[in-house]
């Protein structure tokens, strides 16, 4: 059974990743739904806090129905980290995770996200400095290392626990790669060997079927899987991983029936927590996974993904849901 500090996460968890404009309160409801075990925020920029910019502040914003979820925040200034503390403190998380591992140059370039892996004696005195400053467990997420050159993970691990780090998620490539090539989990299993390492170890990178999955679990060894871009407009991911632990088999995947009715709910509540225009323009980018494998669906795709007005998009899932209501995708046929 994984914990983090006092909070129970299960065996084996799957935890929602963070990721920009993709982990909002709707998404992570129908993820938590499917059965995430934890869900993370969008990543949230500590100085866009502590200047109470409008979007990072609306980021703060979590649910009951979701917990325990975690609030991600960034950056490398001390002061500004301490105060945004302080702020999402005020928003009731049952975690604080640290981004070390975001690969996007405007924020590397800040020294920021995965830019900080240059610096590894601040990472950690960060991470210190917000441990004494909360009584939240404190998490991290980062990346492998800068570059090949660089990788010591297994040292950076044992310091981050070693200064009150609750639990680590590892994606398995540099801030080099980005995400090009594949992830390598061999040195998160070496984190995770280590006889000092006592705090949970999560893997992350290409968690993309049941079976890696399994793998991370039975063959490296890992505490839990944390998924991200495998979930996009896919949230049945995170049912399909746990009846395939259960079972060994694959459960049948979504019907169109079911596809079109969470559409249509995830559409919904971005609309409600957003507004129209932002609510309709953020979910754009899950409809490719929602109605992936529908031979000749191309020119509904793009109603989908053009329509700024939610009645067309509204409309175009009821054409959708007429015109392929017998599609299998189990047989791939209509």
């Amino acid at each position: 059974m994984a914990k983090i500090g006092d909070i129970d996460v299960g065996d084996f968890p799957l935890l929602l990743a963070p990721m920009e404009d993709v982990s909002d309160p709707p998404f992570r409801a129908l993820c938590k739904e499917q059965g995430a075990d934890v869900v993370f925020t969008e990543f949230i920029s500590s100085e866009g806090l502590i200047r109470d910019a409008a979007k990072s502040v609306m980021k703060l914003d979590i649910y009951e129905k979701e917990r325990p979820v975690g609030i991600q925040i960034f950056g490398a200034n001390l002061e500004s980290m301490l105060q945004s503390v302080e702020i999402v403190e005020a928003s009731k998380p049952d975690i604080i995770d640290i981004n070390f591992g975001c690969p996007v140059k405007k924020v590397v370039s800040k020294g920021a996200g995965a830019g900080i892996l240059k610096d590894i004696d601040l990472m950690v005195s960060l991470t210190e400095a917000m441990v004494k400053h909360t009584n939240l467990p404190i998490t991290v997420k980062t990346r492998l290392g800068w570059d090949h050159d660089s990788i010591k993970i297994v040292e950076v691990a044992e310091r981050l626990q070693d200064v009150g780090c609750k639990a680590i998620s590892i994606h398995g490539r540099t801030r080099a790669q980005m995400y090009k090539g594949s992830a390598d989990w061999r040195p998160i299993a070496e984190v995770k060997n280590n006889p000092r390492m006592h705090i949970p170890v999560f893997g992350n990178g290409d968690v993309d079927t049941p079976e890696r999955a399994v793998e991370m679990r039975d063959e490296y060894g890992l505490d839990g899987a944390m998924i991200g871009r495998a979930s996009i407009g896919y949230p049945w991911f995170f049912r399909e991983v746990k009846h395939f632990f259960k079972t060994g088999k694959h459960l049948a995947p979504p019907t169109m029936q079911e596809r079109i009715e969470v559409a249509r709910r995830h559409l919904k509540m971005a609309i409600d927590w957003k507004g129209e225009k932002l609510g309709v323009f953020e979910t754009r980018r899950h409809y490719t996974n929602y109605f992936k494998g529908i031979p000749d669906f191309k020119p509904y795709r793009m109603k989908m993904v053009t329509c700024d007005d939610a009645v067309d998009v509204f409309d175009t899932f009821d054409e959708v849901e007429e015109r392929f209501a017998d599609f299998d995708w189990l047989s791939q046929s209509v």
